[in-house]
């Protein structure tokens, strides 16, 4: 093996940078050339690839998105767009590729490594709903951001006696929601994995009133039935709940800005871990954290399975709330 190249897929993610360059340093120390293809697969069709070297990846360990640029592909997903770029692959001589991104990514990573095109997986996405790992690149910084929007909302909030609706990132995946609402002390957390209802929503705004709180804040996952802009539309105009209403959809500022040291940390061994696994003739699987380590999981595995979360941590969530 002489050439490997690497992409970013998908919604990009803070660290994405740091994992890049790992791939790029390490694998240039392990003897490969490495090549970049910029605007993840819809670059790999179109034969965006250039070289890279350790000065190309100078400085960006601390920068948000992704330098290669990212991007959703319709064309990849019909099997003419993946011949194509298998083909763009191997017309360079490229031995292997490493897939950063989340679930779409990886079912790409997967399907190119079932066409016999030697492929790995590294776990990257804000919504952490990637089956074989605990944490994957972006979550460690989107959970912050949305930490600090709400304890900046939860001042507000408290002085103008109001119920405050914040909106998180996550798809159909209420990990963002969950985790925030619990470390800004929410008194509600609505996620995507259990129904709720208004009544109950309205049950919980009240309660807080009656209990002499200064204020309600709920924390609404994006794919949730009952989102922020539901909620304040359902409850605009009802005096009875105490508290006037206000909401906050945080939305894509959940990805920009610096990783965390977290987040840079995890990418750099996830991006020295894919080298590793290709220097060692290995491909066909995701580079993910479980336990504190870098694990492998098949990326079969991946694309077959969901990723679920643990509702007694929700559970937990309704008794810190009183």
């Amino acid at each position: 093996m002489k050439r490997i190249a690497v992409l970013t897929s998908g919604g990009d993610a803070p660290g994405m940078n740091a994992a890049i360059r790992a791939v790029v340093r390490c694998g240039i120390a392990a003897g490969f050339e490495v090549y970049g293809v910029n605007h993840g697969y819809n670059g790999l069709i179109a034969g965006l690839f250039r070289q890279m070297g350790p000065r190309d990846v100078s400085g960006i360990i601390q920068a948000g998105g992704t330098v290669l640029g990212s991007s959703r592909s319709e064309e990849f997903e019909t099997e003419p767009g993946r011949e194509r770029a298998v083909k763009n692959l191997t017309g360079r001589k490229i031995d292997a590729l490493v897939v950063i991104g989340g679930n779409g990514s990886q079912t790409g990573a997967y399907l190119l490594n079932e066409m016999g095109f030697p492929t790995v997986g590294i776990a990257s996405t804000i919504d952490n709903d990637l089956y074989g790992t605990d944490q994957s690149i972006g979550v460690d910084t989107a959970l912050n951001i949305a930490l600090e929007a709400i304890d900046r909302l939860k001042v507000t909030a408290s002085s103008h006696q109001r119920a405050h609706i914040v909106e998180t990132m996550g798809r159909d995946h209420g990990y963002l929601a969950l985790m925030s609402g619990i470390a800004g002390g929410a008194e509600h957390i609505i996620i995507p994995e259990v129904e709720t209802t208004p009544d109950k929503i309205g049950a919980v705004i009240k309660k807080t009133y009656d209990s002499g709180k200064s204020h309600c804040l709920i924390v609404a996952a994006e794919g949730a039935d009952w989102n922020a802009e539901r909620i304040l539309a359902h409850f605009r105009g009802k005096p009875e709940l105490g508290f006037s209403l206000r909401a906050t959809i945080l939305g894509h500022v959940q990805r920009g800005g610096a990783p965390t040291a977290f987040d840079r940390l995890l990418a750099t061994r996830l991006g020295m871990a894919a080298v590793d696994q290709l220097t060692e003739g290995k491909s066909g699987i995701l580079l993910g954290l479980a336990c504190g380590e870098i694990k492998t999981i098949p990326l079969a595995e991946v694309k077959n399975h969901k990723k679920t979360l643990d509702l007694k941590i929700l559970a937990a969530a309704e008794k810190l709330a009183i």
